[in-house]
């Protein structure tokens, strides 16, 4: 029972006291306002409406626009209408009411009426155009017995040139590589006669450096008893090509393999 009653008395003091309000969120949402309104309020005062456009009228007295019989309107009178004026106007003026000038020019004929009246184009002498072709110049200035004159000077100039007999090639021209290179059993680098066990390779860059081809080596190789023989050790391997010349160019240029 005294439970009870202790139980009721804390009950009925709590709803008595006063309860504490949030004091943080309604602070921050009166701030957001203050600065909304100041932000406002900114705007307001920095926008300045434009001024309204005052109407001007025209001048009640404008100078009429002459039409002239050749359609063309004085710079002078575009210039009183606020248009164009200046020296570039008048200048144009000048020229669109000045006839064209066809003087200098031999192609064209004389004013912009092409009637038959106007004479014919004058046209310049070329210098660098033969008039061969022409009959009646040629007629003009030469006659039967300066143009027999002419084609008698034209043969005595003439030079006839007679064909020489081709040189004879010598007989004795040493061996033919290319020949060699044609028939040969075998290719570079593969052993086809036998060669000396002394020939070495000092001997073989020694005596290969005296050449100025492998060509001219091939030759001499083969003017001195090779492909079997190999005085001068300038086949050490024995293939039978002489200071590493290559039988391949001539087996391709005459289409071998």
């Amino acid at each position: 029972m005294i439970r009870s009653v202790v139980l009721l008395s804390i009950l009925t003091v709590a709803a008595c006291a006063p309860r504490v309000p949030d004091s943080g969120r309604p602070a921050a949402i009166a701030q957001a306002q203050r600065e909304q309104a100041a932000r406002d309020a900114d705007r307001t005062a920095t926008f300045t409406p434009p001024s309204p456009l005052q109407a001007t009228t025209l001048p009640s007295t404008m100078p009429p626009v002459p039409v002239e019989s050749t359609g063309v309107v004085a710079s002078s009178e575009l210039a009183a209408l606020g248009i164009g004026g200046g020296p570039v106007g008048l200048a144009q003026d000048q020229a669109m009411q000045q006839p064209m000038d066809t003087g200098s020019d031999p192609l064209r004929t004389q004013g912009l009426d092409a009637s038959p009246a106007n004479a014919a184009p004058i046209i310049a002498n070329n210098p660098g155009l033969s008039d061969e072709q022409s009959f009646e110049a040629v007629s003009n200035r030469e006659s039967i017995e300066s143009d027999a004159e002419r084609r008698a000077r034209q043969v005595a100039a003439r030079q006839v040139v007679m064909p020489s007999a081709l040189p004879t090639r010598p007989a004795d021209t040493g061996p033919n590589i290319v020949e060699y290179a044609l028939n040969a059993p075998n290719k570079m680098g593969q052993e086809w006669y036998s060669r000396s066990i002394f020939a070495g390779k000092g001997k073989f860059e020694r005596n290969c450096a005296a050449y100025n081809s492998p060509d001219a080596a091939q030759r001499d190789f083969l003017a001195r008893g090779g492909p079997d023989k190999d005085p001068r050790g300038l086949d050490p391997d024995g293939d039978g090509f002489a200071c590493g010349w290559d039988p391949a160019p001539f087996l391709l240029a005459a289409g071998g393999n």
